[in-house]
């Protein structure tokens, strides 16, 4: 959202498993649900670590000076604080370009029930936009079935190519012609 409110050339947007919820407020709920579907010895010392790095990096009192290793993932407070002053979704409903959203049903790090919700409600009624969901895939576009664990990722996989066509479709809509099929004959 930001290269493109700079850059007026930009013709269009596509976004895929893109957030709304605070980063901070994400990683909590991930956090959690990783430790519900893939329990480790030790899960709740992380939920509770990864808890007390989000009340350091949300204090109102966060400053440049904070030390990164305070914050959550270790990043700096600068990424934080600049972090905290944008808005995704205002800012996308400001610009007069096309937006394809992409969002994966079984993705637990970017939600379609707080996530894409806020870019429905935040894109309501703008011309221009367009919401896909692939039901099938998880935060990296991987088609599965059940819910999705951080181990899925760990296997080869591809992207779903139902979203690549997704994608192709919305950056030229012109029907095309395909160039794997042998005629009959």
């Amino acid at each position: 959202m930001r290269v493109a409110a700079a850059d007026a050339s930009i013709a269009g947007i596509v976004m895929l498993a893109a957030d709304t919820v605070p980063l901070p407020r994400a990683a909590a709920r991930i956090a959690a649900y990783v430790a519900d579907v893939e329990p480790t010895a030790g899960g709740s010392d992380t939920v509770d670590g990864v808890a007390d790095a989000i009340a350091r990096t949300e204090d109102p009192a966060l400053s440049p000076e904070t030390p990164s290793a305070d914050l959550l993932f270790g990043w700096p407070a600068s990424y934080w604080l600049d972090l905290r002053a944008f808005d995704q979704v205002a800012t996308a409903a400001t610009l007069n370009r096309p937006i394809l959203v992409l969002q994966g049903g079984r993705d637990y790090q970017v939600t379609e029930s707080e996530d894409l919700a806020g870019w429905r409600a935040g894109l309501e009624g703008r011309p221009g936009v367009s919401i896909r969901v692939f039901p099938d895939d998880d935060h990296m576009f991987f088609r599965g079935s059940g819910p999705s664990k951080p181990s899925d990722y760990q296997a080869p996989h591809h992207v779903d190519p139902a979203v690549v066509a997704a994608i192709a479709e919305w950056v030229d809509p012109r029907p095309r012609r395909n160039i794997f099929r042998r005629p009959l004959g």
